[in-house]
């Protein structure tokens, strides 16, 4: 029976589980997948049993898509690009770091057929997965990408690292095509982030990566306004989809059965 975890410091949110185990009996694949809630003293441990196979692979979510970094002995493309870690198997006796979070963020978008080519962006956040969706959003052709976040250091060392990346004072806004939340602040009901709506045009795109709640305040002020809203639910199955595929040479289906036993989780 292979075994297979997400961790991450909260993670009993996480809908990793349901849906993995339903691929698994979808595929036939004889596996079980749980969360487990870890401390950062945990990781080297962690990261070990894989080594020894006591664990099949990982998924990891925050706060701990850089910080497993230093434990992998080897990191894909993607992991090296975005400097993050979600996905962790074990190939040629190493323990390999991967991402599949660029994926998931340009699927869910893509797909939807939203079209940002030679638009702007304005990220809230600069934690373990904003390198991912800055990566992305380029793919996706936009020409300005612009940061705040409440430690401004932070955002300054992404901007080093990526081209066509500005720097926003936490607090101030800036008129954008879509407004991204990639902080953890929506996850409590009672989380609001400090926006000034009055700058941006009707058709603003509001995306918060957080999938539950279904909707954060974030999304409810942008909605109530009538802009177009987005949470991080499509995401975070596609790139549930890359990992699963990473795992078993399997891109399993996304389709309305998933979605039901998601619904009335």
């Amino acid at each position: 029976m292979k075994n297979y975890l997400v961790i991450g410091n909260p993670v009993q949110h996480s809908i990793s589980p349901k849906i993995h185990n339903y691929w698994f009996k979808e595929n036939n694949v004889e596996g079980i997948y749980k969360k487990k809630a870890l401390l950062e003293k945990d990781l080297k441990n962690f990261v070990e049993q894989i080594k020894s196979k006591e664990i099949t692979g990982a998924n990891v979510t925050v706060p701990f898509k850089q910080k497993i970094i230093k434990y992998m002995e080897e990191l894909t493309p993607e992991a090296q690009l975005a400097n993050s870690v979600n996905t962790i198997f074990l190939s040629n006796k190493k323990v390999v770091g991967h991402n599949t979070d660029i994926d998931g963020f340009y699927l869910s978008i893509n797909l939807k057929k939203i079209d940002l080519k030679n638009k702007e962006a304005l990220i809230l956040g600069s934690g373990g997965v904003t390198p991912s969706i800055i990566i992305a959003l380029k793919k996706l052709g936009l020409k300005k990408i612009t940061i705040s976040n409440r430690t401004k250091e932070k955002a300054i060392e992404l901007k080093d690292k990526h081209e066509s990346v500005h720097v926003l004072d936490w607090g101030k806004t800036v008129k954008s095509d879509v407004v991204i939340n990639s902080t953890s602040i929506g996850l409590n009901e009672s989380d609001n982030l400090k926006i000034d709506f009055d700058v941006f045009d009707t058709d603003t795109l509001f995306y918060d990566v957080i999938y539950s709640p279904k909707e954060t305040n974030f999304l409810k002020e942008a909605d109530k306004r009538g802009f177009r809203t987005q949470n991080g639910f499509l995401m975070f199955i596609y790139q549930a989809a890359e990992a699963f595929k990473k795992w078993h040479n399997i891109l399993p289906k996304i389709d309305e059965k998933l979605f039901d036993i998601l619904e009335n989780d």
